[in-house]
């Protein structure tokens, strides 16, 4: 039977309902409380949807900061690096969620390092209610999942690597020397990039090493090389020569006459202070020299003439020397007697006709002097730039990054470059003398760059390739420091071996539209320019050659120099390439910082800050993205 309380309720709406008066307010009443329900879902729920979409950016930033620190990183060591990594995420996440928005609660983040290294993460939060608390939902949990990975896609990478004299030397600090420290961050650097690499995606490296000039002849078609080019020398005046005029570029063979070498030992001299000396007679030989034959043959790209003299030079007399061992002298005597050198002297060296090419000896030809150590070019048509923002790039042909050579046009082909055939007229050996354009005849010791060591020519330059990590290291450890500092060089040719659109065209270009190349070029460098007027250089002896500078010129050689630089960079850069500048034991000046652009340019006083330079280029040069 129904309480009391019910039989009274269930009359009380029964008179109610009979009653019209006052329906419209019972109504009202009893529809504020669903009505409210409502508004307040709608508030509470829009502040967490609000709270879930601030969440997942945070999410996002967190693990992006973190991928982005642990990089590249080889050798992963979660007890070592692990707190580093977590460190980085967790403060990008705080800084886009900070504890406590939208009076938010319990704010948690946590991170794992997956087995493809990328980095997972989820988040959660919980917001409190404002109105729907007073229906029984206190608060409303709000969790989010995200996950970066770094991936590499096709990416060329061409590195101009300083390897000038003064990379022999020893940063302060550093137990080695630049180049062997340069040679163990490069090899490093090839790990690192393989570490992230994807199976289907391709890494691509290319070196220019350059000094004074950049050896790129291994890589030139017949057609882009001139057929014959004119070189500064000089002309023998009579049937004799002082010094070493033969020595230097002439092909010799004996033709008669003979010598011997006889070997014997006496007691060294003792000095006053204990020292030991080998004394010996003086050297006793004597030469006589012989014009046997002259022949003359018309050449053409420049025109002019090639001139091939044959001398025998004959010698008589002995030639003494001596080594010691402890007390002890041996003395070497060379005799010889009516021993004839024939010489084969070239002068006006247009270096002949056709695809024909001298090189020390008639029988070698074009192939030769691209195997031989010394593969380095002068450069094509150019003209000396009084206003570099306006360069006419079709008297510019050096700095056009793209041109393509014109079979049987000089203007738009390379020349080789041939250091022993080189003199300086007219500055002799003892100092002194004037640079002159015009020929000069005359026995006199002209200095020659290549006796001197101002023609270097450093390791051969490498097209883009795949690389194995052993025929890497190998190329690596045969970079030897040599010569002065022309860092334009190293630009043009690492932009021309980089880009997508010139020589190498059909190597470079991209994929297709949707499958681009990413282009990065490291420029490394421990020097500021030094340029010298006696260096045989790309463009030739300069006083000489006159083709981008003269002594008369505004601008001094080196500003000609870092002028042309920051022109190629610039070039460079306009063909979708990303440059990067590493100073390595030197200080960083405008014209590398405004080449590579804010971020993209490094000061390495040693090894590890060298090494830091490289992992940071190779965690940029990856494709930081999101997952999900």
């Amino acid at each position: 039977m129904p309480s009391a309380a019910v039989i009274s309720a269930v009359r009380l709406l029964r008179a109610v309902a009979r009653d019209d008066s006052g329906n419209a307010l019972s109504i009202i009443a009893f529809s504020i409380i669903p009505l409210l329900a409502l508004v307040g879902s709608s508030i509470d729920m829009g502040r967490a949807y609000l709270v879930q979409s601030r969440l997942q950016q945070a999410c996002d930033a967190g693990v992006l900061g973190a991928r982005k620190e642990l990089g590249a990183i080889d050798n992963f060591d979660a007890d070592t690096d692990g707190a580093m990594v977590a460190s980085k995420g967790n403060r990008f996440f705080n800084v886009n969620f900070a504890d406590g928005i939208y009076n938010s609660i319990d704010r948690d983040f946590q991170m794992a390092i997956e087995d493809d290294m990328s980095i997972s993460g989820i988040a959660s939060v919980i917001v409190p209610t404002d109105i729907m608390q007073f229906f029984g939902k206190d608060e409303i949990n709000v969790d989010v999942s995200c996950r970066a990975e770094l991936s590499i896609p096709n990416t060329d990478i061409m590195m101009a690597l300083d390897v000038t004299g003064s990379m022999a030397e020893t940063n302060p600090g550093d137990t080695a020397a630049k180049i062997s420290v340069l040679k163990t961050v490069v090899k490093q650097f090839y790990n690192t990039m393989e570490t992230t690499r994807q199976p289907e995606s391709r890494i691509r490296y290319g070196f220019v090493p350059y000094s004074t000039n950049v050896n790129v002849g291994s890589l030139l078609k017949d057609e882009w090389v001139v057929s014959s080019w004119n070189y500064p020398s000089r002309t023998l005046v009579g049937t004799s020569s002082s010094g070493g005029l033969y020595g230097y570029y002439s092909a010799v063979s004996p033709v008669s006459g003979g010598y011997s070498t006889a070997q014997s030992t006496y007691a060294a001299t003792q000095a006053w202070d204990g020292s030991y000396s080998c004394p010996h007679a003086a050297n006793s030989m004597t030469t006589s020299t012989a014009l046997v034959s002259t022949t003359t043959q018309a050449t053409t790209n420049p025109s002019g003439t090639r001139t091939t003299y044959t001398y025998n030079r004959t010698r008589n007399g002995n030639v003494y020397s001596a080594t010691r061992s402890g007390s002890t002298c041996t003395l070497s005597t060379t005799s010889y007697s009516n021993y004839v050198d024939t010489y084969k002297y070239i002068t006006e060296p247009s270096l002949g006709t056709g695809s024909s090419w001298l090189y020390k000896d008639v029988t070698k030809d074009t192939a030769n002097w691209r195997t031989e150590s010394n593969g380095c070019i002068e450069e094509r048509k150019t003209y000396e730039i009084d206003d570099y923002d306006n360069v006419d790039l079709d008297r510019a042909m050096d700095l056009d990054l793209d041109m393509v050579p014109s079979a049987g046009d000089p203007d738009t082909q390379w020349r080789p470059m041939y250091p022993s055939m080189i003199y300086e007229r007219s500055k002799p050996w003892s100092g002194g003398g004037t640079f002159t354009t015009a020929e000069v005849t005359t026995n006199a010791e002209y200095i020659s760059p290549y006796v001197a060591g101002f023609a270097a020519c450093p390791t051969a330059a490498k097209k883009l390739q795949v690389w194995t990590q052993a025929d890497y290291d190998a190329y690596i450890d045969g970079l030897v420091a040599a010569g002065s500092t022309y860092h334009d060089i190293g630009m043009i040719w690492a932009g021309r071996l980089l880009s997508g659109t010139g020589i190498f065209a059909a190597e470079n270009a991209d994929v297709s539209a949707r499958q681009r190349t990413s282009r990065h070029l490291i420029f490394l460098t421990d020097g500021q320019t030094s340029s010298l007027d006696i260096s045989y250089s790309s463009y030739g002896v300069e006083p000489l050659a006159q083709r981008r500078w003269s002594p008369a010129s505004a601008l001094t050689l080196t500003q000609t120099i870092e002028k042309r630089f920051s022109f190629a960079c610039e070039e460079a850069k306009k063909k979708n390439m990303t440059v990067w500048f590493v100073a390595f034991g030197t200080d960083l000046n405008p014209i590398m910082t405004q080449c590579a652009g804010a971020g993209h340019y490094f000061s390495a006083a040693n090894a590890d800050e060298l090494q830091d330079a490289f992992v940071k280029i190779a965690k940029s040069i990856g494709d930081l993205r999101l997952a999900q």
